[in-house]
């Protein structure tokens, strides 16, 4: 029974990605882009809640009928992050991609005031392996969204799942899906109180960036430091970094821990390099800046493609704070 108030909507979510996909959003061919004369740019930073322009990855949406969204998305040839490895874009280039355009839409289409605030509850994303190669230019990205199980109290929507489709020169590379709640900042003051937005403490030294498929120290998320266990970490919060910590923010943001989980996959499975093709991850809490929070890893056994999945745990004062499944497959 829903509560008072509450409204519900139900989309049937589309199967997921195939190598032979060949139909791209808009119902067009394989040369045919839905969007051919576009002039490019991004959309507001406020809508996908970054403050640095050069962060947005999104530049555009329109409607899709009745069944959702189309938004386009370029990912850069070297993020200042999300480095291509081998030859191919950075999975992870993905997931913030279905983020930032449940923000979007969340804010442009559905009519969430700016300012609220989103709790991500879970992201996941399946990709097809070799897909994501780095082409002379920048990576065009088309997404398809639908959404089902959208939650209203009155007029204003407080919840909801989607689903993404995202397709590279008219084949579909990837699938993926994510929910959240959103709450007004008086809720969220109510909730949260006034907690610091930085850490009592200086990060601790992050692990060897190579172990964790890593060029750049600042870039590394997990700390050895009293770890007391060879796949168990402490997650490295730095603050100060420009991307992870885009904006100040009263807990360790949920981009932060999916990409411990990725480190700790990269490093459980050391010193074979790895991509996280696919990638599932509950959100249990919120990740306080001043308590260590700690990171396990549990790889399983290889399967027939050579992939490797990969139980990734987080723990914060007794508690846990995610759960994540990675499909990690070797880069060659």
């Amino acid at each position: 029974m829903q509560p008072s108030g509450v409204t519900t909507v139900g989309i049937p979510l589309p199967r997921e990605p195939h190598a032979d996909d060949t139909e791209p959003p808009g119902g067009g061919t394989q040369s045919d882009s839905p969007h051919p004369a576009r002039l490019t740019t991004t959309v507001p930073r406020q809508y996908v809640h970054r403050a640095a322009v050069s962060e947005v990855l999104l530049t555009d949406w329109e409607h899709d009928g009745e069944a959702g969204f189309l938004v386009t998305a370029q990912w850069p040839r070297g993020h200042a992050l999300f480095r291509p490895r081998f030859g191919q874009q950075d999975p992870l280039l993905i997931a913030e991609t279905i983020r930032q355009g449940g923000m979007l839409l969340t804010h442009a289409a559905f009519g969430v005031p700016l300012g609220y605030q989103f709790l991500l509850r879970d992201l996941t994303y399946t990709s097809i392996p070799g897909a994501l190669a780095v082409e002379p230019v920048p990576s065009e990205v088309d997404v398809r969204f639908t959404y089902r199980d959208l939650v209203r109290r009155g007029k204003q929507l407080s919840s909801m799942r989607y689903h993404a489709e995202l397709w590279m020169g008219g084949r579909r590379v990837a699938t993926g899906n994510s929910s959240f709640k959103s709450t007004s900042p008086a809720v969220y003051q109510r909730i949260r109180g006034d907690r610091p937005v930085t850490a009592s403490e200086p990060p601790p030294p992050g692990v060897d960036p190579a172990v964790v498929g890593r060029v750049d120290p600042a870039d590394v998320v997990l700390s050895a430091r009293n770890a007391g266990a060879p796949h168990r970490w402490q997650v490295r919060a730095d603050t100060g970094h420009p991307v992870f910590f885009d904006h100040p923010t009263d807990h360790i943001p949920g981009m932060v821990l999916l990409e411990a989980a990725r480190q700790a996959t990269q490093a459980a499975l050391w010193p074979v390099p790895v991509q996280a093709v696919a990638l599932s991850i509950d959100f249990a809490r919120y990740a306080e800046l001043n308590a260590p929070c700690w990171v396990e890893a549990e790889p399983g056994g290889t399967a027939a493609d050579g992939s490797t999945p990969v139980l990734v745990t987080g723990h914060q004062e007794g508690r846990t704070v995610f759960t994540a499944r990675v499909t990690a497959q070797p880069l060659t």
